[in-house]
């Protein structure tokens, strides 16, 4: 889906507080306070604001954004782009300039359990190698 004439905008001057939810495109230029849900594509231009959560599968950011930000697909920060929060994504692309203060994940990546990896051997464990240098010896 690619944006159109009809694509929702929130432009420079407009305060909307409240949850948003649509599946369209939207650029957002002026200050959304609350929850923007599954949106396919968000713009954050340079003088827009979100405080709050967004969810949504594309986003390139120019603006301010504070809260949690949850993009499925490329989350695109430009030099002038001011994040601070918690961020799970499923690609990043940062330019030089912008400010990334936020804790950040992405989705599909596997967490270590360390309780799991104790029991394997290491390759790298000197007793181990010794233990089976010296069983095979004894054959």
């Amino acid at each position: 889906m690619e944006p159109s004439a009809s694509q929702n905008r929130i432009n420079e001057g407009t305060k909307f507080t409240g949850d948003i939810v649509s599946d369209g495109f939207f650029r957002i230029d002026g200050i959304v306070e609350g929850t923007i849900s599954k949106p396919s594509k968000v713009v954050l231009g340079k003088s827009g604001i979100i405080k709050g959560k967004l969810t949504c599968e594309n986003a390139d950011i120019e603006g301010r954004f504070e809260g949690n930000l949850d993009v499925s697909g490329t989350l695109t920060l430009k030099s002038t782009a001011h994040i601070e929060g918690e961020v799970v994504v499923g690609k990043l692309a940062v330019e030089p300039g912008a400010t990334f203060n936020a804790s950040c994940s992405m989705h599909g990546s596997k967490k270590s359990n360390p309780s799991a990896d104790k029991d394997k051997p290491s390759p790298y464990d000197r007793q181990q190698r010794l233990k089976k240098a010296s069983s095979e010896q004894a054959n």
